[in-house]
């Protein structure tokens, strides 16, 4: 593995059953991009990036993390390497019985037990500074936070160890247009701020324009291209044509030349 590539995947297989999802899958997340991960419902976007965490075990290939194999280690066993990841999921998935800082202390404290307490809290206040909350969401729960507030509280929890790669899952799903892009800003400016490497899982074709700097198109149980949006863009197959040149995506291509 090139030191230019943070996460690799070769020759990915993974089935559920006897329904193959991943057929020899390969790509390569270079170190400081954000890269774009889309494709059709049942492309395996998420199961991609689930098993790239080590939460599904694959059938057939190899991963590796920073230039260390990790396909046969479940999350969890993978030591130092998991501090050096964040990870976003849909809707930020906390803990709906902890508040916002006692969600962003659960990795600090799961990683550092020996953290002086007051110190644990004030690192967790910072993370969600820099996250975009107000101080007073803190002390929140997750009810009671608004869709974009919650994606933020997940955003700070996935930062909360400092790590190098940034793993985003529909970070703007479900999200009014302004928040969305709102959120799509930040994440730019955070991975420019903290040289962040970022892995983004989106449906969004605004998301893919203002912040992606590549992207990766899944279909029939590979990655049918990865590249520039302009290379993506010429790409004959018929979904990508219809995805990318529709009116949704000239309209996005449009806003990002504005």
């Amino acid at each position: 593995m090139s030191a230019e590539h943070v996460v690799e995947v070769e020759g990915l297989i993974t089935r559920f059953g006897t329904v193959e999802v991943h057929r020899g899958l390969s790509l390569r997340l270079r170190r400081g991009e954000i890269l774009g991960v889309v494709g059709g419902s049942g492309t395996g976007k998420s199961v991609l990036m689930r098993t790239i965490l080590g939460l599904k075990r694959p059938d057939a290939g190899r991963i590796v993390l920073f230039g260390e194999e990790v396909t046969d280690r479940p999350a969890g066993t993978r030591g130092l390497l998991e501090q050096r990841i964040g990870v976003l999921f849909q809707d930020g998935a906390l803990f709906s019985s902890l508040t916002v800082l006692e969600n962003v202390l659960v990795p600090i404290r799961e990683f550092h037990p020996d953290l002086d307490d007051d110190l644990a809290r004030c690192l967790a206040r910072l993370k969600i500074a820099i996250a975009g909350l107000q101080e007073d969401a803190a002390g929140k729960y997750p009810s009671e936070l608004s869709g974009g507030m919650r994606k933020r509280a997940g955003l700070a929890r996935a930062l909360a160890l400092d790590p190098e790669v940034l793993f985003l899952d529909e970070p703007t799903a479900g999200l009014d247009p302004i928040t969305a892009g709102a959120f799509d800003e930040l994440v730019r400016t955070l991975a420019k701020a903290l040289r962040l490497t970022v892995f983004l899982i989106t449906h969004d074709l605004d998301t893919l324009y203002r912040v992606c700097d590549r992207v990766a198109v899944l279909g029939e149980g590979k990655v049918l291209i990865v590249g520039t949006l302009e290379e993506v863009e010429a790409h004959p197959n018929p979904w990508i044509q219809r995805y990318f040149l529709g009116p949704r995506g000239r309209a996005a291509a449009r806003a990002r030349m504005a």
